[in-house]
């Protein structure tokens, strides 16, 4: 078979995703070395992808280069654990359930205030696109696509944290996105969207529509509480 000597695309990625999911599963331990020689012989691609993709996992923590060491796998706490890709990998995981419980709580820490601030500071198309999505999410949850389902509540979170008007709220809408597209992908949500799940995501659009940063914290708290609930109590 001929080797692959782009430094990008399908193959990287396919490459990357299989090292990084055997570092974050364990089934590369903490401390052990990998080569370049060894990914190359392994994935029969040349030196050119291999490094690129050592240096992807570099960036991400999971691995440190080091001359006459070699390439060592890194303890968790080295990793960017904000990395949309380590999120999307860890909830590949068998742990998936508690890592989902970690990250709503990281949310329950965000979300609720990036809430409060847009109900201070959205502008009208803003406003627009949140009432847009969760009517959207209605129709959807009603037939049943959860793919469309989860293409607009996508929408509505990354909206409502531009919205905050805070860069650093903004620059999370991304692990927002995995921690929806994971829930989905794997099951974890209800076989049909619930109801109370989207009148709380309604909830918030008008609370922020009507500048009520009050009200758009607490239905934005009882969204992930809800999420959180669907998680470790799922439909039989």
């Amino acid at each position: 078979m001929s080797q692959d000597t782009s430094g990008a695309g399908p193959r990287h990625d396919e490459i990357l995703t299989a090292i990084g999911r055997g570092i974050v599963s364990g089934e590369q331990a903490t401390g052990s070395v990998i080569t370049l020689d060894g990914i190359c012989t392994q994935y029969e691609v040349s030196r050119t992808v291999a490094r690129e993709v050592i240096r992807v996992l570099e960036s991400m923590g999971l691995v440190a280069s080091r001359r006459r060491v070699g390439i060592t796998i890194q303890p968790r706490t080295r990793w960017s654990v904000f990395d949309p890709r380590l999120i999307r990998w860890r909830l590949d995981g068998a742990e998936r359930t508690d890592f989902l419980l970690t990250l709503s709580e990281l949310r329950r820490g965000f979300e609720p205030v990036a809430a409060a601030l847009a109900a201070e500071r959205a502008d009208e198309h803003q406003c627009r696109i949140l009432a847009a999505a969760v009517s959207d999410m209605a129709v959807h949850g009603r037939s049943v696509d959860l793919e469309a389902y989860l293409l607009a509540d996508k929408v509505f979170h990354r909206t409502l944290l531009e919205a905050s008007g805070n860069e650093m709220f903004r620059a999370l809408a991304e692990v927002v996105h995995e921690v929806l597209a994971g829930r989905t992908h794997h099951g974890m949500m209800p076989d049909r969207p619930n109801p109370e799940a989207i009148a709380l995501h309604d909830d918030v659009a008008r609370a922020i529509r009507l500048g009520d940063p009050v009200a758009a914290e607490a239905a934005m708290r009882a969204i992930i509480v809800e999420a959180a609930a669907a998680v470790t109590h799922p439909d039989p």
